[in-house]
């Protein structure tokens, strides 16, 4: 089991690739720490990786608020005694609108959730991860923060700076033991759909599908794992060949 003895915090694991990759680490022998600021969809997966486990801690928590990121990573420290893996995926990304549409309050609102939220997680568990000279750190962004989606500007200019932090505190940490990788999904299927395996026809991509839960889920954990101990920094691209846009 990749990763007995380590302990795993994922943010927005109420669905989708968060719910995935949850399952997933807690099937590979992981304590389980999950965040999501939905009470009933984070319950339902709290059960689900007891299936697995019953090493889980799961809290509601907008990681938008920093003191309430800090209370809960502290408690999660506190259970576990340190946390070895983040996975920051919690984000706001349904935001079809013109730029000209885009209202204030959407840029500062996704600002909060998607930049901010990864902001406050990471420097919430880095100093434990630096005293022990141990970190996985697996940001989940998107290929709109590569290439800049129309009718998105607000939700690319987000993952693109995602992208960016990424590679910068990579540079930072990597010689200390905490290695900093984000993954960009491309078209991915309905996270309110309960089998990871799923997948819907789609034209965005050579391979002529949307990828699954579980596809992005095996890459956030291979990343997460020591069998990526030389990889740091990196953006990688999980997107069916897409077609840019």
């Amino acid at each position: 089991m990749r990763f007995r003895n380590r302990t795993a915090l994922i943010t927005g694991a109420g669905v989708g690739i968060g719910r995935a990759a949850a399952l997933r680490m807690a099937e590979e022998g992981a304590n389980v720490v999950i965040f999501d600021v939905n009470p009933e969809t984070l319950g339902t997966v709290e059960r689900e990786v007891r299936a697995f486990t019953e090493n889980v801690l799961a809290c509601v928590c907008d990681v938008s608020d920093e003191e309430s990121v800090n209370k809960l990573v502290k408690d999660a420290e506190k259970r576990f005694g340190g946390v070895d893996i983040l996975v920051n995926n919690a984000a706001l990304w349904r935001c079809w609108k013109s730029f000209q549409d885009t209202t204030t309050e959407d840029w500062r609102r996704y600002m909060d959730v998607n930049v901010m939220g990864t902001v406050y997680m990471t420097k919430a568990v880095l100093p434990g991860m630096l005293a022990r000279k141990y970190g996985r750190i697996v940001n989940v962004a998107s290929v709109a923060g590569v290439y800049g989606n129309a009718n998105m500007a607000h939700y690319s200019a987000t993952k693109g700076a995602v992208i960016a932090m990424t590679r910068a505190l990579a540079k930072e940490v990597t010689d200390k033991g905490v290695l900093v990788n984000c993954v960009s999904p491309g078209s991915v299927s309905s996270s309110e759909d309960p089998d990871v395996h799923s997948f819907q026809p789609s034209t965005l991509s050579f391979m002529g599908r949307t990828g699954t839960d579980a596809e992005n889920a095996n890459l956030i954990c291979f990343l997460a794992s020591d069998e990526a101990s030389y990889i740091s920094g990196q953006n990688i691209q999980i997107d069916g060949c897409r077609r840019k846009q």
